[in-house]
C-alpha cells in the first residue's frame, strides 16, 4: 500500500508522479486546445516537439534522481497529451481526490490507475460530477488549503475556467479542520497574457517563508493582498505581465531550500539564490508553450 503524505508545498519530497511526452500526438487542431498560449504556438508554427518536450521532463527526472525522489509515469497512452500530471489528480495529508477535469481528458486520469490501486480504498476521493477541479488550482499549505477559482456567470463559456465553487465547498467538508481559502482568477479563452489558467501560474509558495505571485492573476484586489500580507510583502517576489507569461511562477519545490525551475527565468533565479535556496536549472521552455511548467508536470505523492 501507498502510505501518502502532503500537507503543503515545500517539505521534502520522497514520491511523485511526472508525467511523460511519449507517443504525445500530432499538434493538435485549435479547436481542441485547452488554453490560449497553445493556440498562439499552433499558429506561430511553433508549438513543441514531442522529442523536446521528452528532453525536458527527461532532465527533471534526472533532478529528481540527484534527490533520491522515487519517480512514478503514467501508463503511456497513444497519441494522448499526458505532460500535465498535476491536472489529473491531487493529494492533501493522505487523501488522493481524482480531479474532474475537461470530459475528453479521461483516459489521462486511468493511466496512473496503478498508483491509485495501492492507496487504501477510504483514502480515495473521487468528488461528485457537479464539482469541477484540477490539481494546479489546489495547494496545501499547512492548516491552509489555498484553491483557484472562477465564479462569474461566464464559466461555462470558458474552457480556461477550471475550478468551481462547487469543488471549493466541497473540499472545505473534505478537510473541516483546514481553512480552504479561495481566490477569484482573471481568465481568458484569448489573450495568455490575461489568463490564469490555475492558481499556480499566478502565485506558488516556496520554502523560507517566501512565495512568488503576479497581481493581474487575481480578479480581486483584496485577496491579492490577502496572500502578500499572509507571507509579508518583503518575502513576496512580484513578477510581471510577460514573466506570468513565461510561466515563472510555475517552479517546484523538492524541499525548503531546494527549487526546480527554469533555466531563462533569470531575474527569479537569480533573487531565489539571494534568498539562499539551492536551484536546480532545467530547460522547459518549450512544454511552457501549452501554459504549463514544472508544477504542472509533478503531482507529489509523499513529502516528509
Amino acid at each position: 500500500m501507498l502510505k501518502l503524505n502532503v500537507k503543503n508545498e515545500t517539505s521534502r519530497l520522497k514520491s511523485v508522479v511526472l508525467g511523460t511526452a511519449e507517443s504525445n500526438g500530432r499538434t493538435p487542431k485549435i479547436e481542441d486546445c485547452y488554453d490560449p498560449k497553445s493556440i498562439e504556438h499552433i499558429l506561430a508554427g511553433t508549438y513543441p516537439t514531442e522529442s523536446d518536450m521528452i528532453k525536458e521532463l527527461n532532465a527533471v527526472a534526472k533532478v529528481f534522481e540527484k534527490y533520491d525522489v522515487k519517480v512514478y509515469r503514467p501508463q503511456v497512452i497513444k497519441d494522448c497529451n499526458q505532460i500535465f500530471a498535476r491536472d489529473i489528480a491531487f493529494v492533501i495529508e493522505d487523501i488522493m481526490i481524482e480531479a474532474n477535469i475537461l470530459p475528453h481528458r479521461e483516459d489521462e486520469v486511468h493511466a496512473i490507475d496503478y498508483i491509485w490501486n495501492q492507496v487504501a480504498e477510504d483514502k480515495r476521493i473521487i468528488l461528485p460530477e457537479a464539482c469541477h477541479v484540477e490539481g494546479g488550482d489546489v495547494m496545501p499549505w499547512n492548516d491552509y488549503i489555498f484553491v483557484g477559482t472562477y465564479s462569474g456567470e461566464d464559466y461555462s463559456d470558458l474552457i480556461t475556467a477550471r475550478t468551481n465553487i462547487d469543488a471549493v465547498i466541497a473540499i472545505q467538508e473534505l478537510f473541516p479542520n483546514k481553512t480552504v481559502k479561495s481566490f477569484e482568477l482573471r481568465k481568458s479563452n484569448t489573450n495568455p497574457k490575461e489568463n490564469a489558467l490555475h492558481l499556480d501560474c499566478c502565485f506558488n509558495p516556496l520554502g523560507k517563508g517566501k512565495a512568488i505571485i503576479h497581481k493581474n492573476g487575481f480578479l480581486v484586489e483584496k485577496e491579492y493582498e490577502w496572500l502578500v500580507d499572509f507571507f509579508g510583502k518583503e518575502n513576496v517576489f512580484e513578477i510581471t505581465k510577460e514573466e506570468m507569461y513565461q510561466m515563472c511562477s510555475n517552479v517546484f519545490s523538492i524541499s525548503e531550500d531546494v527549487i526546480i525551475s527554469e533555466q531563462n527565468f533569470t531575474r527569479l533565479n537569480n533573487w531565489l539564490r539571494n534568498q539562499d535556496f539551492t536551484v536546480e536549472e532545467v530547460p522547459f521552455s518549450e512544454i511552457g508553450k501549452q501554459e504549463g511548467l514544472l508544477r504542472c508536470t509533478t503531482m507529489p505523492l509523499i513529502r516528509d
